[in-house]
């Protein structure tokens, strides 16, 4: 099976009923998609991904995403202790996520931003050591810094969305991380992520969607293409099984080989989904 590591199924694409994420995660089944990860962004949708989760039979992870830290307090962090407390034995919580740096988006780059985002990702890289959980980090513009913390506050997992150098992608490595990758690596112009993807130890690499954003290149509508009235596709776990192709065809392997591989990596990195059954 695919088990794809990284999508926000609880998203407003989806709709308020999610009854297109169900739609969508019966056509990734049907793809071999096995199981997905659900990350949190904030408080207020741990209990959203936990149902969510529960509902499709697949796993969840519980976070402050650092594009949430601006509208985020401590009583936040208090209450994601709470909630890893509570469902310490819940087999389908598997992380903590997704948290990290962004100095990507200008408004996160202010001296003051750039030290709270650090105050939440610390606090979170604690969690994740109190609770035993590894982390699902993000990643953007921010590699050499999410490093540095962790080498203070060692805990393994997933960099999602890798897009860094082979030199920051081989510290990853060092420190027990797998690597994750989706939808970019399905555009030529993204060098340097599929070059990763191509050259990169089969054992560091994870799949991903990130659905329902990072959408792979057919799925891509362009700003002028969306103002000529062309729809934007709706990126999905269904396409976790074709971006898979891209980058078995990148490596010059077999597309089982790159899928038996992933998933066993995303069990290394997630342990706890070795315990549930692929959805059906």
């Amino acid at each position: 099976m695919w088990i794809d590591t990284h999508c926000h199924l609880d998203a407003p694409e989806f709709g308020a009923d999610h009854a297109l994420m169900f739609s969508a995660r019966q056509r990734a089944s049907e793809r071999g998609v096995g199981l997905c990860v659900i990350p949190a962004v904030a408080r207020f949708n741990f209990d959203t991904v936990r149902t969510l989760a529960h509902r499709t039979g697949d796993a969840y992870a519980l976070g402050i995403h650092p594009l949430c830290v601006p509208q985020s307090t401590d009583d936040d962090l208090v209450a994601l202790d709470a909630a890893l407390t509570a469902h310490r034995d819940d087999p389908r919580l598997v992380a903590v996520g997704e948290i990290g740096l962004d100095f990507f988006v200008p408004e996160l780059c202010t001296p003051a931003m750039r030290d709270r985002q650090a105050h939440f990702y610390r606090a979170q890289l604690r969690l994740a050591r109190r609770h035993g959980l590894p982390v699902i980090v993000h990643v953007r513009r921010s590699a050499d810094m999410l490093l540095k913390h962790l080498r203070e506050l060692p805990v393994a997992g997933i960099a999602h969305a890798f897009n860094g150098s082979e030199q920051q992608a081989q510290s990853f490595l060092a420190l027990g991380f797998k690597l994750g990758f989706g939808g970019a690596s399905t555009f030529e112009a993204a060098r340097q992520i599929r070059k990763l993807a191509t050259e990169l130890p089969l054992s560091s690499l994870v799949m991903e969607t990130d659905s329902p954003d990072i959408a792979p290149k057919w799925l891509y509508v362009t700003a002028q293409e969306r103002a000529a009235g062309q729809a934007q596709g709706i990126n999905t776990p269904a396409e976790l099984p074709r971006i898979g192709a891209v980058v078995a065809a990148l490596r010059g392997i077999p597309v089982e080989e790159l899928m038996n591989a992933t998933t066993t990596n995303a069990l290394s990195a997630l342990p706890r989904l070795a315990a549930l059954e692929p959805v059906s």
